[in-house]
């Protein structure tokens, strides 16, 4: 890749396989014909929805959403039927947020104080992420949960890359398929922020190159935002875990986030954390207690 990507393609994508997800019952719309040459709504029957020229809603289909306007785009999105993270990433790729000058994007840092509180939380895994799904900081219960992320390179500390390349990770997330679609659709979200990133696109090319798996759920353009869930995890020290997770993102930095795992009280997955709480950075090559 060239160190950013293409905006105009990006935006003729998404909108093209939203399109093709909707089908025209779905919208109310009457299903004429028995064989429809394209999969989903038509440009025409969704130019209708949205209430404006099938040639104005092609060219923005074709990536030229030059002065168009939020409403235009709100429109879309209620024809699309679009999620809000959704709504949000078109927003982001159809009105570009103008700067003065290109530059490489600043390293992220976490703030001292946010330091202290995931070593405050001795018996929670926590972690924070930023751009590009790269783990910034973490506690030692995190890296008992996830593996020790400080033996890695600080290249190599990222979610996609652990998900799409070590082979441990499918070992750890019961729900891999699930874990690496999230992934995915959170690196899309990332990209209608920052198109200029050249690490992003990077990591994007890599990625494509080295997982056919990777290569097949980018194609698909879903974006989504973190926010809450649980996740059942296999671990080679205490076994199964289920485990509910809540994503918090900081104020002064959208781009940052704390996630914290937690297990129910009194459950066995709450004796499992406490015994990772207290091995910490050691459960990776200590053995359980016969």
């Amino acid at each position: 890749m060239d160190g950013q990507l293409d905006r105009r393609a990006e935006l003729s994508e998404f909108l093209r396989t939203r399109r093709a997800r909707l089908k025209p019952q779905d919208v109310g719309l009457p299903a004429y014909g028995r064989h429809r040459r394209v999969p989903g709504l038509r440009r025409e029957e969704l130019a209708q929805l949205a209430g404006m020229s099938v040639a104005y809603y092609t060219r923005l289909e074709q990536g030229n959403g030059r002065n168009v306007s939020a409403e235009v785009l709100d429109a879309i999105a209620r024809a699309l039927r679009l999620s809000d993270a959704e709504h949000a990433h078109l927003m982001h790729l159809a009105k570009p947020t103008r700067t003065r000058k290109r530059s490489a994007p600043r390293p992220q840092q976490v703030r001292v104080a946010l330091l202290q509180l995931l070593e405050s939380i001795e018996t929670v895994p926590a972690y924070v992420a930023g751009r590009r799904t790269d783990i910034l900081a973490w506690n030692r219960t995190a890296a008992a949960l996830f593996g020790d992320w400080g033996r890695l390179p600080a290249q190599e500390r990222n979610w996609a890359r652990l998900v799409f390349l070590d082979p441990q990770s499918r070992e750890l997330f019961v729900d891999w398929d699930q874990k690496a679609s999230d992934i995915v659709s959170f690196l899309r979200m990332d990209a209608g922020r920052h198109p200029d990133d050249p690490q992003l696109s990077a990591l994007v090319g890599e990625l494509s190159v080295k997982s056919e798996e990777f290569r097949r759920l980018w194609a698909t353009h879903d974006v989504k935002e973190k926010t809450y869930g649980v996740k059942r995890m296999r671990h080679p020290l205490v076994g199964d875990l289920t485990l509910s997770f809540e994503t918090f993102r900081m104020v002064d930095d959208e781009d940052q986030s704390l996630i914290t795992y937690h297990a129910e009280p009194g459950s066995p997955s709450a004796e499992a954390l406490r015994l990772l709480a207290s091995w910490g950075t050691d459960a990776p090559t200590r053995q359980p207690a016969a």
